[in-house]
């Protein structure tokens, strides 16, 4: 919560269903017990990112089951507290992440959706892009949040074992 009331913007960014003020708090919950619900199962993966000097919470990362593309295997997802932005944390976060699912499957396609508006969570897909070989989808997808329906940009990386 202390993360969230931080920086409500970024968290209602990461997190489009999140409510606002003390709404959020009873949200934030029930994703803990979600994710708790389903740590022994495959259908989604989520880690708390925290500092090795002194194991602050820096942040959330995971591949989720909201997916575009029935093909898919997982959407990934992240969010970086405000002060440990811009330093790498998220790019490094996922490097581990594809790199174990490349180990753990043959092959898996992840779905990264992004506001087209957010300039840096563009700019972190294009450069996961370059790097894991992955492309953006022309066009816009629906997300649907609320009760709203909310265009997307859609970028894919198939991660191959061994590759």
């Amino acid at each position: 919560m202390e993360s969230y009331q931080e920086d409500p913007d970024a968290a209602k960014a990461a997190l489009p269903w999140l409510k606002e003020g003390e709404e959020a708090r009873g949200q934030i919950t029930d994703l803990m017990i979600d994710l708790e619900m389903h740590r022994n199962g495959d259908s989604i993966h989520f880690w708390a990112i925290h500092s090795l000097d002194g194991n602050t919470f820096l942040g959330m990362i995971g591949l989720g089951d909201e997916l575009q593309l029935a093909a898919s295997a997982y959407n990934l997802g992240y969010w970086v507290r405000r002060d440990w932005r811009r330093k790498g944390i998220a790019a490094a976060c996922v490097d581990a992440i594809f790199e174990w699912q490349s180990q753990r499957t043959e092959q898996s396609l992840i779905e990264i959706t992004v506001h087209p508006h957010n300039e840096a969570g563009l700019a972190a897909c294009k450069a996961i892009c370059a790097k894991w070989k992955g492309l953006a989808v022309e066009g816009y997808v629906p997300i649907e949040i609320g009760e709203r329906t909310i265009p997307h940009v859609l970028h894919l990386v198939q991660l191959n074992r061994g590759e």
